[in-house]
């Protein structure tokens, strides 16, 4: 689809609106990762965001001004739900690919902590299916989803790479420990350097959100705070070109020889 100026939208795609068209997507079994309903909903509205729900689909709020802006039939109802561009893997099809991993490589995972753009999530995902990655595993609300901006920014890799996603990631983090990962917390004021830890082991490495990073909760709960080492002026590095630099010093160690 275009937008008004003629220019396709990505985002487009994603979306399904009204109140009709979005329990018969839902009923279809088709796969919605996000409701926005209008606040203060009546009940049918609170009918629709029941039963989306019950499928696992986050739901928020929102004021109408913001549905109207989002919306391209113009004819949204009060609800819009968005479409992940690919379904979510399960957690435990994700850990029980890890653990029947035959190539003589650890696990390996990337775990991103409230990434919210798009276009970071899609050059995550494309790092760590080239890094051989497992799986990356987002959280549901207050990031990004599965939108065709995120397949397109991700070159093909979401075909690849299992993408599975957690209500909670410090609680994510708890489970993985106890099926033997050990948990990189990527960090600016990270205790450990890039270059002096020991990446080859069951690992799952934790991406923070632009700007906030790694929320507290679950860099207490890491085995190890990683930093960069930076010569330069700049002080930190976007969240998708920090996940590339830490998975490749842990391709690195991984395959060499001797």
């Amino acid at each position: 689809m275009k937008n008004a100026r003629g220019e396709f939208d990505a985002e487009s795609e994603d979306l399904v609106e009204g109140r009709n068209p979005v329990l018969e997507a839902l009923e279809a079994g088709k796969m919605i990762d996000k409701l926005y309903i209008a606040r203060e909903p009546d009940s049918a509205l609170r009918r629709i965001a029941a039963v989306a729900r019950e499928h696992g689909a986050a739901v928020v709020e929102v004021d109408r001004r913001k549905l109207d802006a989002m919306s391209r039939t113009r004819n949204h109802q009060g609800v819009i739900g968005r479409m992940p561009a690919r379904e979510y893997a399960e957690l435990d099809d994700v850990l029980e690919k890890c653990a029947a991993r035959s190539d003589g490589l650890k696990p390996l995972i990337v775990v991103c902590d409230g990434v919210t753009d798009p276009q970071n999530l899609g050059a995550i995902i494309r790092s760590a299916e080239a890094a051989g990655a497992d799986a990356v595993i987002t959280r549901e609300r207050r990031a990004a989803g599965l939108t065709a901006m995120v397949a397109k920014a991700s070159a093909g890799a979401l075909e690849h790479i299992p993408v599975a996603r957690v209500a909670n990631i410090a609680s994510l983090v708890e489970r993985l420990k106890k099926e033997g990962f050990w948990i990189f917390g990527t960090a600016g004021e990270g205790t450990t350097s890039l270059y002096d830890t020991d990446f080859d082991c069951p690992a799952a490495i934790v991406v923070g959100a632009e700007g906030d990073g790694v929320s507290r909760l679950v860099l207490e709960r890491c085995d190890y705070t990683v930093s960069i080492p930076m010569l330069g002026q700049m002080s930190s590095l976007n969240a998708s070109a920090a996940a590339a630099v830490v998975l490749f010093e842990a391709v690195r160690q991984r395959t060499k020889k001797g």
